[in-house]
């Protein structure tokens, strides 16, 4: 199949199609449409940035627009799951762009904001629902929307929402699904637990794997720096200087020392903006608006909110700290490859980052050649400049000395572990000394 004009799409799509110049499908989306369009479940194996969301929106937009039914108050018909609020957005836009002709509804469901609007969109009816899991499983809970007239599911960037905790809520709404449905199933990997997922989510689905994990960097050009903790600030400053770094997308492990990094670099003149679970919904669309229309150079991020960022023209992705995953490191550095386009991978390695460097070289199947453009600046002298070290110091444990995004710190409750100590050891010093008594032998009774 080498052009849309060979899928059998209904007209009004195929007209969205010419408007967008969509002419030749990706590999994902020219291996997937034609079973979803049968009505096969799909298991769809890929990377962002691929053409997924073509993939599943136009199958969907197709089916409905073809029967045209008004939509019902609280019950849609399709459902789109997505991990993050970013990527929700973009989806619900590809489904206005590719609907525009269609008298389809689509309604955005994410946490982060009022509830109020999305509860009137339900009771207005929405042919299609865009949602993360946990805002759709409240308003579930609330018997605010209802899925028993369901007919398509999509559930999008599988590995992600398990990364995040999402799976007790995912089993709950896939619970809820009735039997008679298609269902189709996206996510950059197959790991054990998404293969039981999907099993538990589709029946005899058509599988189509376009991206393996461990060649989908290939066309990046990745590069690796040793340097130590207090000396990345300065080397960052270095790279960011060279005239070549257009747009730059920079990743830190801690909603911290993003917002700490995102400030010093505006301090020295360097246009950026920070983006994590903690800002708003509009801080971060105001945030990404900026970066996509070069108002800012740098976007600092965590992992949670990247993962749904899907901009063109981002020259270079800079891995400040290691991810402690090592698949995340496929994500970070996907950002800058775009549906295969190639890109620049920048990642710093401390002392302390070594065990993490080891696990993504394993994962990718190669080593990251060390960078001949770039060197570490000396060490400075002023430690106090460095950003905190956010690396965890016990990995079995998982006691971090920072806040890492998605865990539970565990800084305070040492604090007031050895506070107690103290005051305990004070208390015990405060004590009046116990006076050792010995028993005295009886003297000798002396004669009269």
């Amino acid at each position: 199949m080498k052009t849309f004009k060979e899928i059998e799409l209904i007209a009004p799509v195929q007209r969205a199609l010419v408007e967008e110049n969509y002419e030749t499908p990706t590999p994902i989306q020219a291996q997937t449409i034609p079973s979803a369009l049968e009505g096969h479940d799909i298991l769809g194996c890929a990377q962002t940035g691929t053409g997924k969301t073509a993939a599943l929106a136009l199958p969907i937009l197709n089916h409905l627009g073809k029967e045209n039914r008004k939509a019902r108050p609280y019950r849609p018909q399709a459902l789109v799951l997505a991990p993050t609020r970013e990527l929700a957005i973009q989806i619900g836009d590809s489904f206005a762009a590719y609907g525009r002709h269609l008298k389809l509804r689509h309604l955005l469901i994410y946490g982060g904001v009022s509830q109020k609007n999305q509860v009137k969109g339900l009771s207005r009816g929405a042919h299609i629902v865009v949602a993360t899991p946990g805002r759709l499983l409240d308003l579930m809970n609330q018997g605010e929307i209802h899925l028993d007239q369901l007919e398509l599911f999509v559930l999008d960037e599988a590995d992600r929402m398990l990364d995040m905790g999402f799976l007790p809520d995912l089993k709950k709404i896939i619970s809820q699904l009735p039997e008679k449905r298609q269902s189709l199933f996206f996510s950059a990997t197959l790991a054990p637990k998404i293969k039981e997922l999907a099993q538990r989510l589709l029946k005899n689905p058509v599988s189509v794997n376009v991206t393996p994990q461990k060649t989908s960097v290939k066309k990046i050009q990745q590069q690796l720096i040793y340097v130590e903790r207090n000396g990345k600030q300065s080397l960052l400053q270095n790279i960011l200087a060279d005239s070549a770094v257009d747009r730059a997308l920079v990743f830190m492990r801690t909603k911290r020392t993003a917002n700490m990094l995102s400030k010093r670099l505006a301090q020295i003149g360097i246009r950026s903006s920070a983006i994590h679970g903690n800002k708003s919904q509009s801080a971060r669309q105001q945030a990404l608006e900026a970066f996509r229309s070069r108002k800012i150079q740098v976007l600092v991020a965590t992992d949670v909110a990247a993962r749904g960022i899907d901009i063109e023209g981002i020259t270079h992705v800079i891995n400040f700290d290691l991810p402690v995953e090592p698949e995340a490191y496929v994500h970070r550095i996907g950002r800058t490859g775009r549906a295969g386009a190639e890109g620049i991978a920048i990642s710093f390695c401390s002392d302390n980052e070594r065990g993490e460097l080891r696990a993504i070289e394993k994962l990718i199947g190669h080593k990251v050649p060390v960078s001949k453009e770039h060197r570490a600046p000396r060490a400075q002298k002023n430690k106090a400049d460095a950003l905190p070290d956010s690396t965890p110091r016990q990995r079995s444990n998982g006691k971090n000395r920072h806040t890492v995004e998605g865990t539970e710190t565990t800084s305070r409750n040492r604090f007031r572990r050895k506070k107690a100590a103290k005051t305990a050891a004070s208390k015990l010093q405060q004590e009046p000394k116990r006076t050792k008594w010995r028993r005295l032998k009886p003297r000798a009774s002396q004669s009269s």
